[in-house]
């Protein structure tokens, strides 16, 4: 059963949440851990690929949009709109407004929550389906 975590972030904007998650793909790069990003749309799946080359100088995190097609072994980060290929990622990082259909494939599951009241309601209809299913939660107010 996964661990799951939540990251409350201050501000209401989907830039700093993808900045964000960045951040943490890249934290789980270091630590030699494969991560799947489930995001709602193929735009904001884009929208984390450009920003995974751009986010910090100097900093490289190998990564590809899933297509349906078995990801390249040496990236470290798989992005999609569709639930994760068999087996791929340690960590599922869910950027999407649903909970992810595969739990059980992966140690960890994140939460990143932004400071919009959309986005703060579908993260507690989440969290209650987390907590209800009986999984362990953490929550880290940034």
């Amino acid at each position: 059963m996964p661990k799951i975590s939540f990251y409350l972030l201050p501000s209401a904007s989907l830039k700093e949440r993808l900045l964000f998650a960045c951040k943490l793909l890249e934290k789980a790069f270091r630590h030699r851990q494969a991560c799947y990003v489930l995001t709602d749309t193929e735009k904001q799946a884009e929208m984390l690929d450009q920003m995974l080359w751009t986010f910090r100088a100097g900093s490289f995190i190998p990564h590809q949009i899933y297509a349906g097609t078995p990801p390249h072994p040496a990236n470290a980060v798989v992005i999609g709109t569709t639930p994760a290929p068999k087996g791929w990622g340690q960590i599922l990082v869910n950027l999407s407004s649903r909970p992810p259909e595969t739990l059980d494939d992966h140690e960890k599951i994140l939460e990143i929550l932004d400071n919009d009241d959309t986005s703060k309601q579908l993260g507690r209809q989440r969290y209650r389906f987390y907590q209800q299913s009986g999984f362990d939660i953490t929550t880290h107010k940034l």
